[in-house]
């Protein structure tokens, strides 16, 4: 009885292998294991599809959640916030509570008293409390003009910078650019002269899951809600067999019969359908072929909409030399060249002790950022610091810059909605071509940009194919 008993597990686990065991043909390939594509297989599971196979083409799942060491803490390169306190329920926050993820509250209450001349020197409190309350009131504007253009029947769209525009009031000086920077692009990651008016602001993600930030700082890392996920279908994140990791997906073949899916090492995958999870920047690239070539509606959908750079620089050094305790977590530099090292965070409450300073570039300078050395990064970084703190700063002992643009397998950090991008075509660039379909944040209307996007892009695209599959009622091409 007692060896019986010790058998038990054992039998188990080979039996629920075998439930598990992945189709020779399964019903639906997943390209990529982010969250977009775990949260769209979990969805299929859940409806009776469990024949599925997800392709992966790193050694991890997670995606653009992706955590790193640095300097003995477990930092975030890739997505980093959570949002709450708002109307509708953030179902991350949800997982997060339920794993009891480490997160902390990010005060930007004071920053207008941490906000640096490019020479060095504090702005006066209340000159910046001018040009902020200038900055919302132009938000204000804009909110309501977009309400104004959404309300029309003609899809009529343009850029945040033409909403400044029309406000008169143009963010100029380093101080106005400084804050505008924070407004917008520290969001958006693209300055308000690309950015869709209409589709960006309210900020969809703010409005409804609200505004509070919670900065993720947890030894397993954000990824770990993906792989809450996935541990809800798979019977393992390494061995189950539906799971194949340093899988690199380089060519699809589809027609009405069926898909068929080539990786780099020779392997060969067949399926009824396939949905590509892979980011906006890699369907921009060559990563993968597509046999036949997609329609031209599909590939300016793909083309034209914006792909962008988000980049957190950690640096770490000895000791601290910036005011630390309570309302001092942000502080801005202001330049004459817009977007220029602008909005730093010590990171004293997430890794006390630590002594590690985050800055934060965007698009072109996230561009210019990742073709620079960390030695020459770490020049430009002291540089500022010097003239914010003084010459006597100590030498940091290590710099972290992330280069998401140059990865191949992401091709940038997220999406984001470009100015008069209609609706149309944002929904060409969800629609399905046959038998492959898409998903990830790029495809969200509400929240692009964001890990719930994409969590919720997954369902949606799940379900999608779930009524092409059970209700035959598939989605037509949509045509120019």
């Amino acid at each position: 009885m007692k060896t019986l008993i010790m058998l038990l597990p054992l039998l188990f686990h080979l039996l629920l292998s075998v439930a598990s065991a992945s189709s020779p043909s399964p019903t639906v390939i997943i390209v990529g294991a982010g969250m977009s594509g775990i949260s769209a297989a979990k969805t299929l599971h859940e409806a009776g599809i469990k024949d599925i196979l997800i392709l992966e083409a790193t050694p991890r799942i997670g995606g653009r959640l992706m955590k790193t060491k640095f300097s003995g803490s477990t930092v975030e390169m890739g997505g980093n916030w959570l949002f709450t306190g708002g109307p509708v329920a953030n179902p991350l926050i949800d997982i997060a509570n339920k794993l009891k993820l480490r997160t902390f509250y990010s005060d930007y209450e004071n920053i207008t008293a941490n906000t640096y001349k490019q020479e060095g020197g504090l702005y006066p409190k209340k000159e910046v409390d001018e040009a902020y309350q200038v900055a919302s009131d132009r938000d204000d504007f804009s909110e309501k003009l977009s309400e104004k253009l959404s309300a029309k029947k003609k899809d009529v769209d343009i850029s945040i910078l033409a909403a400044q525009r029309i406000y008169k009031r143009v963010p100029t000086t380093p101080l106005e650019m400084v804050i505008d920077f924070y407004y917008n692009d520290f969001e958006d990651a693209e300055p308000p002269k690309y950015t869709s008016l209409k589709h960006t602001i309210p900020r969809n993600e703010l409005v409804d899951h609200g505004e509070d930030s919670y900065f993720v700082a947890d030894p397993r890392g954000f990824e770990v809600l993906v792989q809450y996920l996935a541990k809800q279908f798979l019977s393992s994140l390494t061995s189950d067999p539906r799971l194949k990791l340093n899988k690199v997906v380089r060519d699809i073949s589809y027609s009405d019969s069926g898909v068929t899916v080539k990786t780099e090492d020779g392997s060969t995958y067949n399926s009824k359908y396939v949905i590509i999870s892979a980011s906006l920047g890699v369907l921009q690239s060559d990563l993968i072929q597509f046999n036949p070539t997609f329609p031209i509606w599909k590939r300016i959908a793909i083309s034209d909409f914006s792909m962008t750079i988000y980049t957190k620089i950690f640096i770490k050094f000895p000791y601290k030399f910036w005011p630390t305790g309570h309302g001092t977590e942000f502080f801005l530099y202001s330049h004459v060249r817009r977007g220029y090292y602008p909005i730093w965070q010590h990171l004293e409450n997430e890794y006390p002790g630590s002594n590690t300073l985050m800055v934060t570039v965007t698009s072109d300078e996230s561009k210019r950022v990742e073709q620079l050395s960390d030695g020459e990064v770490e020049a430009e970084v002291m540089e500022i610091l010097k003239n914010m703190f003084g010459p006597h700063i100590p030498r940091p002992e290590s710099i972290l810059v992330p280069r998401w643009g140059m990865n191949k397998f992401y091709k940038g950090s997220y999406s984001n909605w470009p100015a008069n991008y209609n609706q149309k075509r944002k929904d060409q660039l969800a629609a399905p071509v046959g038998p492959v379909y898409f998903t990830g944040e790029h495809i969200s209307n509400k929240y692009i940009g964001y890990a719930t996007g994409a969590y919720f892009a997954g369902i949606d695209t799940a379900n999608d194919l779930l009524d092409c599959i059970k209700k035959k009622s598939c989605k037509s091409n949509h045509h120019i």
